[in-house]
């Protein structure tokens, strides 16, 4: 299978460095490359493996290319198309591929929880495996990127993957960011695409697995909703009031929350872990020791101070979401023997 790389008209940027990077990446998937400088509808049509344009190309978007993945090195003013990735720069060609390749090899159901266009959930059904349990868990899957809009639901592709595979139905949330839409948009729509997930699946055990600012996202739902199985932060920030004071994420606290803590004082009351506890539903720390030492220094003191089991093994910021990593086997078995 070859990944179709377009670099076409308008692309800012070193065409050597991003075919180098895609054949990187190409390769760790177990995929070919094949680069061209344009393309047609008929030929993305026509080409039966994964297709990744770039710059974003509006007349291909919007023929809807089912094997497409469209990518901007620069912020779009709004996405045109759930598979237009975007504002990432050079290595976000990387997360492009990845989607690209993951959607074609584990094709997954797109169901709408609302009426914005964000407002959906990629669901990928139990694919079978000898020892999967009897009942199904649901695995909720809530990405971060320090909740900015340029970074989506793709990031966690591959655990949405790895969980089908394990016999989970695995439910890849989007949600509108606060840099757009507003904190309580955000908030409301984790709530509700959960509900939605519920509502699909009655009676199976519900996980929620947050990464990052995922992380904050999955906890403070765990402190409003005690019907979860479990709730499992990976690497998150658990700390608002002092991660906003430590301006973790060049300021991403201040931007997301709407303000400083003296600012909006019911909002950090109201979504910051460390002061939600305890919490209302059952809860995992997972966390890489070789990522940023506020991070690991984060979920040290939330242990701490919760009594949560925090698994602390060595990884980083992306070992955590990565399938065949140590860190993410441990946080499985881990998860298993408590649903």
């Amino acid at each position: 299978m070859d990944v179709l790389l377009v670099l076409g008209p308008g692309l800012v940027a070193d065409r050597e460095l991003l075919i180098k990077l895609a054949e990187d990446t190409a390769g760790e998937l177990a995929a070919g490359l094949k680069v061209v400088d344009a393309v047609t509808v008929a030929e993305l049509g026509a080409h039966d493996g994964p297709a990744v344009v770039v710059p974003a190309d509006p007349v291909l978007m919007a023929t809807e290319p089912a094997n497409t993945v469209f990518y901007d090195l620069t912020v779009a003013a709004e996405p045109a198309s759930p598979r237009h990735l975007h504002g990432r720069g050079v290595w976000g060609l990387v997360w492009a591929i990845r989607h690209a390749v993951h959607r074609h090899r584990h094709p997954a159901r797109r169901i709408a929880y609302g009426s914005h266009p964000e407002q959906w959930a990629e669901e990928r059904t139990p694919t079978g495996a000898a020892d999967a349990p009897s009942v199904a868990p649901v695995g909720i899957l809530i990405h971060g990127g320090f909740w900015r809009s340029i970074w989506a639901a793709d990031l966690m592709d591959a655990l949405a993957i790895d969980l089908a595979d394990r016999g989970w139905t695995s439910w890849n949330l989007e949600y509108r960011r606060p840099d757009r839409h507003g904190w309580a948009a955000t908030t409301a729509d984790i709530a509700q695409g959960v509900a939605k997930a519920r509502e699909r699946h009655p009676g199976a055990p519900i996980v929620v697995f947050g990464h990052s600012a995922g992380g904050q996202l999955a906890l403070r739902l765990a402190a409003d909703d005690p019907g979860l199985t479990l709730a499992v932060s990976l690497a998150g920030v658990l700390d608002l009031y002092e991660g906003q004071r430590r301006f973790l994420g060049e300021g991403a606290i201040t931007t997301a929350l709407g303000g400083a803590p003296a600012d909006v004082p019911d909002v950090y009351a109201a979504s910051d872990p460390m002061t939600r506890l305890p919490l209302a539903s059952p809860a995992l720390l997972v966390q890489g020791s070789g990522d940023g030492f506020d991070l690991v220094d984060i979920n040290r003191r939330f242990a701490a101070a919760s009594g949560v089991t925090l698994l602390e093994l060595p990884g980083d910021h992306f070992d955590v979401i990565t399938p065949s990593s140590p860190i993410w086997q441990a946080t499985m078995d881990a998860v298993i023997s408590r649903t």
